[in-house]
């Protein structure tokens, strides 16, 4: 009796468990009445792999807010398969709540879900139970026939001819799984040093210093970060705010009525970064009025434009363009529709000027200016990225008190439903992702861009920074900052052009932000392999995949038949790591792109196709069946 077609899907967290949904979704047209044995590698449980794994700190938090996360389709999103409508994280919290749905999770995580509300920031555990809920649904409704075997292990090398099965390998086992596909779902991974940390590490290790490389903070040993000494801190992204809640509350400090009680055990935080600011705060408020209008000026038929150039578009030149003028019409149309009273014509007319006008040109400030009385009022994206431009103190006590006045500023503006067009560029700026990520890698500026404008921190975490820095625990060092190291004094040294001049010696560093998605120094012996066996990657390490479907392509370019990649270190990489309900997730799109092929090319197998002679049916070691028609709940 042949072989059943098997199908390996490396990485069991939210984009292997889409990848499942989707498998489901459309196997009724497209795999009717078939079997079909998949496999699910990962060393973390399934639903929330490694990064949203059950097991951490209740004190870390996401920085969406429940109502802006969901982990199913709906009708805004383009895709040939069916939508399977499904509960966002607080309306699956409340069924929960109510008992229409029941979870086994813990006691005190049943206690946070039971409690939570719309726009509450949930803990990553939270968020865990959630995307484990969400996976048992997804395996619960492939049709008969259909099983999921999971494997809790690691995925070492995937081997085979381009023209048939696979072969991948697990850590701790002597024979491999066999495979007609395979789709890495990996997520983030770690990465082994440039050559700019070596040296630091190096540094280090001489001194006797401790040196922290871009990390996952939840997996950092901060240990080694003694009570009340000096840590230069490289970064002021999500990834700091982490560090700062692990390194105060984590160690038992306290906030009551705005002002943090220190424990005794913090070290003193130095921070800074090439902005010298943190994040902007997440938004405090919803939509109201009006909708947003429509993409204008980078939708889809600009995309499609740049992808039928000759050569890669240059982003700077060809795309860049397109997004300022597409933030900006957003960011006006909200302006003039709902807050009149602060603009000097009619929205029409000053539509029309607009169309009319080149972005970044004298013309568009003269119209802006002329038409929005207010500066305030005004889309400056440039110098959004560059705050600290021209701003100089004369000393580290005095860039305290002007940095808090940034931070309690942001906060204010954040909050308040006046400026609104606040809200409408945050919009945009996910219409234009989902644009972007179909012209493949388009190097890193953007990404942080989008993080800092788009994705920052919930305000309460930036209330709690403003409490830190007012007890000494945070130090801001300010923009441009340049980390040294001083061979006869041995320790790091930091300064910026916001205080020029002064320097802060500290016997710590720690680097602040997730490692690259480098195929050229990830520490995944699977990545690493699939590059040497021939896989392409862009000049920033981006394993280069074929952007209708997700197969891996080769340094000429071609697709490979029988593996596919997904995710942030691929060329088609998603903003954000969930989806807001009715905002087109391209991510979404992605995964039933990848279903979809993965489906017709398993129905369309040669019929008796199986292993090759003397390889063992692929059955589970350590793994858990489930029976794909369970009941659904």
């Amino acid at each position: 009796m042949s072989a059943l077609p098997t199908l390996v899907v490396i990485g069991g967290g939210p984009r292997g468990t889409g990848v499942i949904e989707r498998i489901a979704a459309n196997a009724p047209e497209l795999y009717a009445g078939r079997g079909l044995d998949i496999h699910l590698v990962d060393p973390y449980p399934p639903g929330g792999g490694r990064i949203w794994r059950q097991d951490q700190s209740p004190l870390l938090r996401m920085n969406s807010m429940a109502e802006d996360v969901t982990m199913f389709t709906d009708d805004t999103v383009r895709q040939d398969g069916p939508v399977r409508p499904g509960p966002a994280l607080h309306t699956w919290a409340a069924d929960v709540r109510d008992g229409r749905i029941t979870v086994g999770s813990a006691p005190g995580i049943l206690e946070e879900i039971k409690a939570l509300r719309g726009q509450d920031f949930p803990s990553r555990r939270l968020q865990s139970a959630y995307l484990r809920w969400v996976y048992e649904q997804a395996v619960a409704a492939l049709p008969p026939g259909i099983t999921v075997h999971e494997h809790r292990g690691r995925a070492l090398r995937v081997s085979g001819p381009r023209g048939d099965r696979q072969q991948v390998w697990l850590e701790g086992r002597t024979e491999p799984l066999h495979a007609d596909l395979v789709v890495l779902t990996t997520g983030h991974l770690d990465a082994g040093p440039d050559a700019g940390q070596q040296r630091l590490a190096s540094f280090a290790a001489r001194h006797g210093l401790v040196h922290l490389p871009p990390d996952f903070t939840a997996d950092s040993d901060l240990s080694v970060l003694p009570a009340g000494d000096p840590v230069i801190v490289r970064g002021f992204g999500l990834a700091f705010i982490d560090l700062m809640v692990l390194l105060t509350e984590g160690r038992g400090g306290r906030y009551e009525d705005g002002v943090y009680l220190p424990s005794g055990r913090e070290p003193v935080l130095y921070v800074g970064s090439r902005r010298g600011v943190p994040y902007h705060s997440k938004i405090g408020y919803g939509w109201q009025g009006e909708p947003p209008p429509p993409p204008r000026y980078f939708g889809p038929r600009q995309a499609d434009e740049l992808l039928r150039r000759s050569g890669p578009p240059d982003f700077m030149r060809d795309v860049w363009p397109l997004v300022e003028k597409e933030l900006g019409h957003a960011h006006y149309h909200r302006l003039f529709t709902a807050h009149p009273e602060r603009t000097a014509e009619s929205w029409a007319v000053f539509e029309e000027k607009y169309d009319a006008s080149e972005p970044g040109s004298p013309e568009l400030d003269v119209l802006v200016s002329a038409a929005v009385p207010d500066p305030a009022d005004r889309l400056a994206l440039t110098a959004l990225d560059h705050p600290l431009d021209g701003v100089r103190h004369s000393s580290h006590d005095s860039l305290q008190d002007g940095l808090r006045a940034y931070i309690t500023a942001d906060l204010e503006r954040r909050h308040d439903p006046g400026h609104s067009p606040d809200l409408a560029v945050f919009l945009g700026l996910l219409s234009v992702y989902g644009q972007l990520i179909r012209l493949g890698d388009i190097g890193t500026w953007w990404h942080g861009y989008f993080s800092y404008l788009a994705s920052g921190p919930p305000g309460p975490r930036l209330r709690q920074l403003l409490a830190l820095s007012r007890a000494g625990v945070v130090r801001f060092l300010g923009a441009s900052l340049t980390v040294e190291t001083d061979e006869e004094r041995g320790v790091f040294r930091a300064g910026g052009s916001t205080v020029p001049g002064e320097w802060t010696e500290a016997r710590a560093l720690v680097e602040a932000r997730l490692p690259d998605p480098s195929v050229q120094y990830t520490r995944s012996p699977l990545l690493r392999g699939l590059y040497e066996d021939g896989a392409a990657a862009t000049d920033s390490g981006l394993l280069s995949v074929d952007p209708a479907d997700g197969r891996i392509l080769d340094r000429e370019g071609r697709p490979h038949p029988r593996r596919f990649a997904l995710g942030p270190n691929t060329t088609a990489r998603a903003g954000g790591a969930f989806t807001r309900p009715r905002t087109g997730g391209p991510a979404f799109g992605q995964n039933d792109a990848t279903a979809r092929t993965v489906l017709a090319f398993l129905r369309d197998r040669p019929a008796g196709a199986a292993p090759a002679p003397g390889a063992p049916h692929p059955l589970p070691y350590t793994s858990r069946q489930r029976n794909s028609h369970a009941a659904h709940q």
